[in-house]
């Protein structure tokens, strides 16, 4: 396989006999897992320091490894059309197979019971499946036996949240920062989207949206990485790119770019880069053009709000009487989670009102309980979608400091009930899925995802703001 050809090792501590194998069988049919469970070589779960990162399935197994860092060449990569056709050949994967008393060799995924949890306070992850009643476990790691240790004294130094905090807002916390550390370049400070074929490139906003994170949480160093490492890009030539900083085809440039790396360099304290001459990469305060291109959902070009948001634009054509629509000078667009951008973190005072009544309309008009879809006239179905759900409690909670009184009541009660549903489309490891589905909460696409992760920590560090760690 790619990974032993390429002399990477991945850390693993093996416990019980149980054996690794990319499998024998080739059958184009995805395995079927336990009852409850998602299907096998579903990646479920990250893990890494940032300088290796892997994903992890609900059995063990690695279906995505990537050096250098999280947007490095893939090692092993399944492919994330097969894992949605439910085609994923066995040995595409690294397999964590068993080693029974009788000589059979089973993968996870036939064992009686299956689970799974994080050493506290690390990326480390521990898998334990029971074949009747023989235990195997297998302990997934992309480092040696000190990155315990050095996942807990980075852990240790993030600004904590404060006292009346409940355990599951410091729990979500803490779970995300480690989210943040797999999928972020330790020394570039190229961020991943997520560890998934497909996923595993930076796009500006969920990168800036990374570094305005780690800047709140205490964590000054990565979030300057990741800002420089923004401010390098080519904003104009593509919607995503590699860890080197070359553009990626097939999606064009979007019309939040700039206004997001602006927002990244703003919350790091850098200084804000010279306007560069035409050709060169777009830089914090340059002209940029908003209109007329897609925005984060990636669809046809057009003058959306969250664009307009970002590129400091006038939004009096988004205003549909006391709320803000989706695409300038057409009402019938509906409304855009996106308005929430227009308090955090592209502040509009003046639009307050309009963006609360907005987001207040789109949250009692959700039809999960697993959070929201992105805009009012989504067509990309029911399933709700973290990162809209997690930005819109950060707006909201914002929203509750800056009034008084029931309002301030009412805004944080939403912020907090958001939260409640971040918490039940979470899966057990406390992991944000990019989409859930809108009836069970099972994940239906890339787990777990940087920018979700990334609004989740900005919205815990508004409503419980705390002091420095350590």
């Amino acid at each position: 396989m790619a990974w032993a050809r390429a002399g990477i090792v991945l850390g693993v501590v093996i416990v019980g006999l149980v054996a690794l194998s990319g499998g024998h069988d080739d059958d184009p049919r995805t395995p079927a897992g336990q009852p409850g469970l998602p299907a096998p070589l579903f990646g479920m779960a990250v893990i890494g320091d940032g300088g290796r990162t892997a994903a992890v399935d609900a059995y063990g197994d690695v279906v995505d490894l990537r050096a250098p860092g999280p947007v490095g060449q893939p090692l092993v990569a399944v492919s994330s059309k097969r894992q949605a056709a439910g085609t994923v050949p066995v040995s595409s994967a690294i397999v964590a197979r068993a080693r029974l008393a009788d000589g059979r060799t089973p993968p996870f995924w036939r064992a009686n019971s299956v689970r799974q949890h994080y050493v506290p306070g690390t990326n480390v992850l521990r898998t334990v499946a029971w074949f009747g009643d023989e235990r195997k476990v297998v302990v997934r790691r992309t480092g040696g036996p000190g990155e315990v240790g050095a996942d807990r004294r980075w852990l240790g130094r993030a600004h904590l949240l404060n006292a009346a905090a409940p355990r599951w807002a410091k729990a979500m916390y803490r779970r995300s920062l480690l989210v943040l550390r797999a999928l972020t370049d330790r020394r570039s400070g190229a961020v991943a989207a997520g560890a998934r074929d497909g996923w595993a490139y930076v796009w500006p906003r969920d990168a800036a949206t990374v570094a305005m994170a780690f800047a709140s949480a205490g964590y000054g160093a990565e979030a300057r990485r990741v800002a420089r490492f923004l401010t390098g890009l080519g904003l104009d030539t593509a919607a995503r790119f590699r860890g080197s900083g070359a553009p990626v085809s097939g999606r064009a440039a979007q019309g939040d770019a700039a206004g997001w790396v602006a927002a990244a360099v703003g919350a790091t304290g850098l200084e804000a880069p010279r306007i560069p001459p035409p050709g060169a990469p777009n830089m914090p305060g340059d002209r940029w053009q908003w209109g007329d291109r897609a925005d984060y959902q990636e669809g046809e070009a057009g003058d959306y709000l969250g664009n307009a948001i970002a590129a400091g634009a006038d939004l009096a054509p988004f205003e549909a009487g006391p709320r803000l629509v989706r695409i300038a000078g057409d009402a019938s667009s509906g409304l855009d989670s996106a308005a929430a951008w227009a308090v955090r973190p592209f502040p509009q005072p003046a639009l307050y009102p309009a963006v609360r009544r907005t987001l207040l309309r789109l949250v009692a008009a959700r039809g999960s309980r697993f959070g929201i879809v992105p805009s009012q006239n989504w067509r990309g179905g029911n399933d709700p979608w973290t990162a809209p759900t997690a930005w819109t409690a950060w707006a909201l909670a914002t929203l509750a400091r800056h009034d008084r009184g029931r309002r301030a009541h009412r805004d944080r009660r939403a912020a907090l009930g958001l939260l409640a549903d971040l918490r039940r489309a979470a899966t057990p490891l406390g992991l944000l899925p990019e989409r859930v589905d809108a009836d069970t909460g099972l994940p239906t696409s890339t787990t777990p995802l940087a920018w979700s992760h990334a609004f989740a920590i900005l919205a815990l560090r508004t409503l419980w703001p705390g002091r420095a760690g350590g």
